[in-house]
């Protein structure tokens, strides 16, 4: 996306890094136009801090993780450095810099990306955990915080985009008079699908993803516990492979049992898809739209998923992908891929076709980019 965005305005990025770095690092990133690059070291999330503050209110856990000093004084060097036109803010989380970017000079234009709606994921999560955990209550708690944080959101921001129009309905529901864009999830596209696209030539079924990230971690926990044992016993010749940075311990602790794998960070995630049989998407928590499908779908891989992994996607069950809610669904549905070479060759370029004709990152910059003009025209008017 910024890459696509770079080659039509001059772009100026804003994060927080992963990275151990101490103080802000400056630099440019090389595209087909260079694109400026601030890197702010990122604060602990979930400090024992943050978690009271949270309890206390108003602002929940989930934006005090990201709001720290030393953010908004890049944020105020930058716009104070140069007339912007436009600020794209990544989501709820970065809530407290509203003020910030309000008092900038020349008064850009803000728009709020949604990747997600930040209340219901966390809702959905606290409906997966136990009632009688505290971490349920407290993720209750913070969702209702998040919720009540939502229409200022889209109410103080000249626009919205979010990833699919299920996503625009609810938020209209809650804020009619918002301007809110569907811009898709996207992926790369580009050249053949890998030589090695037979089906007997694979073995593995991957599962990428972060695996610090608590969606993650929980479908790669049911999958290994409620589905991989039958399915194992089935297929003693597959491999479930869980593919991702950050591994939590409880995650780390599968790669004990029979068949599994965790590869912890990996420099692309390419082999492991020309590896794959199918990519298996079990997903109990989340919103938004999910990358790791498109990921699949463009590498040429089947994709066997939850309904709600597959959540706002223009996919089709039986032709696009393989929809599985119940885990002998799941366990049906790899054994008769693995053993139908006609079905598997079908979903996978049909897979592929989608991801090529709807989801390639070059097109959906472009309509990202018309939007972005449409939002700095409307000042005058």
């Amino acid at each position: 996306m910024a890459r696509g965005i770079s080659q039509r305005a001059h772009l100026t990025y804003l994060g927080f890094s992963t990275s151990a770095i101490s103080t802000a690092w400056h630099g440019k990133v090389g595209f087909e136009e260079e694109l400026d690059c601030i890197l702010v070291p990122r604060p602990a999330t979930y400090s024992l801090s943050n978690l009271i503050r949270g309890l206390a209110g108003p602002l929940p856990v989930t934006v005090l993780n990201f709001t720290t000093a030393a953010m908004r004084v890049e944020l105020e060097r930058i716009l104070g450095s140069e007339p912007f036109d436009l600020v794209q803010m990544e989501g709820v989380h970065l809530y407290a810099y509203l003020p910030t970017i309000a008092a900038a000079p020349g008064r850009p234009r803000v728009i709020a990306d949604w990747h997600n709606i930040e209340s219901e994921l966390i809702r959905r999560y606290s409906e997966n955990l136990s009632p009688l955990l505290p971490t349920r209550w407290y993720a209750s708690r913070t969702a209702r915080l998040v919720e009540s944080l939502e229409p200022i959101l889209l109410e103080q921001c000249q626009a919205n985009l979010v990833c699919s129009e299920r996503e625009r309905q609810v938020l209209l529901a809650r804020s009619p008079g918002a301007t809110i864009r569907v811009v898709e999830n996207g992926v790369d596209v580009a050249g053949p699908i890998p030589v090695s696209t037979a089906r007997l030539e694979r073995r593995d079924l991957v599962f990428v993803g972060s695996m610090d990230y608590h969606a993650n971690i929980d479908a790669a926990l049911y999958f290994a516990r409620e589905i991989w044992p039958d399915l194992h016993q089935r297929r003693p010749d597959l491999r479930f492979v869980i593919v991702g940075s950050r591994p939590t311990p409880e995650v780390l602790a599968l790669g004990r049992q029979a068949g599994i794998v965790v590869t912890g960070t990996v420099d692309s995630v390419g082999p492991y898809y020309e590896a794959a049989l199918v990519a298996v998407v079990p997903l109990r928590v989340g919103s938004g739209t999910r990358l790791k499908v498109l990921e699949a779908m463009a590498a040429g891989v089947p994709v066997i998923s939850t309904s709600l992994g597959a959540e706002g996607l223009a996919v089709t069950d039986g032709k696009h992908l393989i929809l599985a809610d119940k885990p002998a669904a799941f366990t049906s549905a790899v054994v008769r891929l693995a053993s139908d070479d006609a079905e598997w060759m079908q979903i996978a370029m049909a897979g592929r076709e989608l991801a090529a004709s709807r989801y390639d990152w070059s097109g959906i910059a472009a309509s990202l980019y018309e939007f972005y003009e449409e939002v700095v025209s409307a000042r005058g008017r």
